[in-house]
């Protein structure tokens, strides 16, 4: 399983029963346009503005998710099952309750974009008929552009639409580390000494190699870890640093003080230090990578595939409305990610409680230093399976 999706799969909203029941339609007319998204990633009052626009269909139906990964695996899974249509259908009916519809746009965590389009669940998006596109930075603009295996390319076509983000972070006990005179900017000082059983990291080898390679100045996406000299070594010493690998309940052990220092999605972290005055956190100096939720449409079968020509426009329209300046605020207001159209906004015409986003504001996070997670190739894969078991093996 994806370790992104974890990031998600464990995000719970408040009083889910009343608000599907609020936002959910029991109609299956083929003119509704039904929009899956995972719970709390869009304010539900983008949802109200949004309904107050469309006059096209007969109902925008909003279906939030709390553990989408059970969809998203079966969705995923189509393809490698070669599923007749009638297979698909008794599999949607399942997922979704209902006889007739599926979902027209999707929420997708940017790291399941290569893997839905090779097995060719998506339809590529219509920039043209976008009028916002341009008003995203071109790192989020050549996340999405793929060819037909999902590989990043500059001239393929465009799978998602971008529409928050956030990063890694470390998030330390201020109270513990002012006592050691200990102090934390970046990733090399979960090396400290100490430091040795007292932090947490996620159970990623992408993210924790990733994190070891940035401490050694390469790449996130370094293809060859044979060629990165001391990697091993300095993995294994972190490996002696960490109390707890996980990528769902790193922040726990943090909150009740057996740690004093955790690696997490920002996500994750900025909730956390809202109500723990003595949990801060750091962007570390030398980058980190990034992640980004999606708008995707996907693209199953026939009957799906006539729907989606009738709502083309509505679709569309809700893409577009993502990437309005007032959506983009209300996105970065209210949600713990942050809309990439505010990255070119200025400061002082940003709403006050964003002017201050450390996030935002980040120069770190802004410049080359910060990456997405690019897709591997299969002997790259490999070659960090077999890292991250030798290093587990050697406790």
């Amino acid at each position: 399983m994806n370790y992104q999706l974890s990031r998600r799969s464990f995000i719970q909203l408040a009083s889910t029963t009343a608000l599907s029941q609020l936002l959910m339609s029991c109609s299956n007319s083929d003119d509704i346009l039904q929009i899956l998204f995972l719970a709390n990633s869009i304010p539900i009052q983008l949802i109200g503005d949004f309904r107050k626009t469309v006059e096209s269909v007969k109902k925008v139906d909003f279906q939030p998710q709390t553990q989408w990964s059970e969809i998203f695996d079966s969705l995923l899974s189509l393809s490698a099952k070669k599923a007749t249509n009638s297979e698909t259908k008794n599999l949607f009916d399942k997922i979704f309750n209902k006889s007739k519809n599926t979902p027209d746009v999707i929420s997708l965590g940017d790291s399941w974009l290569s893997l839905a389009i090779e097995q060719n669940l998506l339809k590529p998006l219509d920039i043209d008929s976008l009028a916002n596109w341009e008003k995203l930075p071109l790192p989020w603009q050549k996340l999405v552009r793929r060819d037909d295996r999902g590989n990043v390319t500059t001239d393929g076509q465009i799978y998602g639409a971008p529409y928050r983000w956030g990063s890694t972070v470390i998030a330390y006990r201020s109270d513990k580390l002012d006592k050691l005179d200990l102090t934390i900017s970046d990733w090399q000082d979960l090396w400290h000494p100490q430091l040795r059983d007292r932090i947490s990291v996620l159970d990623s080898p992408r993210e924790t190699i990733g994190l070891t390679l940035k401490k050694l100045g390469y790449s996130y996406n370094t293809d060859n870890l044979n060629s990165v000299g001391n990697l091993e070594r300095e993995l294994s010493d972190l490996h002696q640093q960490v109390k707890l690998y996980s990528s769902d309940h790193y922040l726990e052990p943090l909150i009740l003080g057996d740690t004093w220092a955790a690696v997490g999605w920002s996500t994750d972290v900025l909730p956390i230090v809202k109500r723990y005055p003595e949990i801060e956190f750091v962007i570390p100096t030398s980058g980190v990578s990034l992640w980004a939720d999606l708008w995707i449409v996907p693209f199953l079968n026939e009957a799906v595939a006539t729907k989606e020509r009738n709502l083309a426009s509505v679709i569309g329209q809700w893409i577009d409305f993502c990437w309005e300046t007032k959506s983009a605020k209300q996105i970065s207001l209210f949600t713990d990610g942050i809309s990439p159209i505010l990255l070119s906004i200025k400061r002082e015409e940003l709403p006050k409680d964003l002017q201050d986003n450390r996030l935002l504001n980040s120069e770190i996070i802004k410049s080359e230093k910060s990456e997405f997670l690019l897709p591997q190739t299969p002997e790259t894969q490999q070659q960090y399976r077999d890292l991250w078991l030798k290093i587990g093996q050697a406790s």
